[in-house]
């Protein structure tokens, strides 16, 4: 008979920190006990997670991961907190949705039992729907099992704080949490999931990836199964890649029947991928790429170019973009460029100096007057318009309103592109108004900010009507 082939049981990236002893293979053990067997991938990853220097202490104080669904994350955090509570750990153990705590509550009682230990002898529950608690008797060991929330943790002091369903994890909820395992002499922060889809609510899993795998955080690892780009789904050597429970419990005929016609969705859900952009984003990339111009559009015989500035607030840089009148009454928008306002305003004079130029819009208090006078020395004879907020709020709403109506082209610039798919929207004005702003960190979104103004220009540009004379 032909050998079962097995998913890939090591992670496809890692940051794991040097060590030498670990506390894994004696949690291993004791989960064992119960009659199940821990898998391959999930022993030597308990090994790293519970891995213990000199002092006895954890050599990583926080330590996350993320698998594909289904592949069984979650049963390392059962078998930590088996560990835990024998050893006396005080444990907060929590997930996104009531019904995943309470059924970790159900999964640990249930492995205690047929490991030999006896409820009312070794330890105690209290069976209470959102608020479980299992208590050793036999020393100081205590799991609380708990829904997330802004408030829950506060006040209370545990050693080990367990976050399932990380990617819906907030940073209001954080907030709240992060401190509960501070007076611990031997704290540690566990979190698992999954990639962060389109409807995950939660910021924090991502920024912890992010941080860890550029060397921003310290006495942390983390591990992860996935592909490094949007790819094939349906291909089966991905999914013995990235899926270490093929195999054992899972089936290439349970992932072949779950996949649909979401490319996006199936890489992230069966082949752990985390995306470059943010779909949380105001505008998503699909939503962007569909309105972009296969080729050249042709432009009205009357060319009239109307341009937007924007000095970004804080970043000290001002961007420009150009708008013009497609021949089938469409508007094609481009970014130009974004430069440091220290390299001066000559670029973006020499750009108005166009004879097609109509309008200019200028924001941003702090060079729009600078403009306007390197204007008037330049002798550009273009009319330059300093919005109000009002006019702001009516360019972005007139902006998105036009682009969801499929009134607007681009040529999907990799800068607008990272610009506009990653942004979210922030309130100004005092009447609901929104403006724009970026989700990535040290990213600039007056590129896209420069477009609306364009745009607003040319889709409110009235067209001079032809004078026709009759005798």
């Amino acid at each position: 008979m032909a050998e079962t082939r097995l998913g890939r049981q090591t992670p496809t990236v890692s940051s794991v920190l040097p060590y030498t002893d670990s506390k894994g293979l004696e949690a291993v053990q004791l989960y064992n006990s119960s009659g199940r067997t821990a898998q391959d991938w999930q022993s030597l990853l308990l090994e790293d997670i519970m891995a213990v220097n000199d002092d006895g202490l954890w050599v990583h104080m926080k330590f996350g991961w993320s698998v594909p669904r289904r592949n069984g994350k979650s049963e390392i955090l059962i078998i930590r907190a088996m560990f835990g509570l024998v050893h006396g750990e005080r444990i907060l153990y929590t997930a996104h949705r009531t019904t995943t705590s309470h059924n970790a509550w159900e999964k640990i009682i249930e492995r205690l039992v047929k490991a030999g230990y006896a409820e009312g002898e070794d330890f105690k529950t209290m069976k209470r729907y959102g608020l479980e608690t299992i208590e050793w008797l036999n020393g100081e060991g205590v799991i609380h099992f708990r829904t997330r929330s802004s408030k829950g943790g506060l006040g209370e002091g545990f050693d080990l704080l367990i976050l399932d369903e990380a990617q819906e994890y907030t940073g209001d909820q954080e907030s709240a949490l992060k401190y509960v395992v501070t007076d611990s002499k031997n704290p540690q922060t566990l979190m698992c999931g999954t990639p962060p889809t389109a409807v995950s609510s939660g910021t924090v899993f991502l920024t912890y990836r992010r941080d860890i795998l550029t060397g921003k955080s310290e006495n942390a690892g983390w591990a992860e199964w996935s592909v490094p780009r949007l790819t094939d789904a349906h291909n089966p050597e991905l999914w013995y890649e990235t899926n270490p429970s093929l195999g054992t419990i899972l089936t290439e005929r349970t992932i072949r029947s779950e996949l649909g016609n979401d490319q996006t969705d199936d890489n992230i859900q069966r082949l752990g991928l985390w995306l470059t952009y943010s779909q949380k984003s105001a505008i998503s990339e699909r939503e962007w790429m569909q309105f972009k111009a296969e080729s050249p559009p042709k432009l009205k015989e009357s060319v009239k170019l109307f341009f937007g500035v924007k000095f970004a607030k804080t970043s000290g840089n001002v961007s420009l973009a150009v708008a013009v009148r497609t021949a089938d009454k469409k508007i094609l928008i481009e970014a130009l460029d974004c430069r440091p306002v220290r390299d001066g305003l000559d670029w973006i004079i020499s750009f108005l100096r166009n004879p097609h130029t109509e309008k200019v819009i200028i924001d941003g208090a702090a060079g729009a007057p600078l403009l306007v006078q390197a204007m008037k020395d330049a002798e550009v004879k273009c009319r330059a318009i300093l919005p109000k907020v009002s006019d702001v709020i009516e360019a972005n709403a007139l902006f998105e309103q036009n682009l969801f109506a499929g009134e607007i082209l681009h040529t999907a610039q990799p800068s607008l592109v990272q610009a506009a798919t990653n942004c979210e929207h922030r309130a100004i004005g005092a009447g609901g108004g929104f403006g724009y702003t970026s989700i990535l960190e040290n990213a600039d979104v007056s590129l896209l900010e420069a477009v609306t103004l364009a745009h607003w220009a040319c889709a409110n540009a009235k067209e001079k009507k032809k004078q026709i004379i009759t005798y």
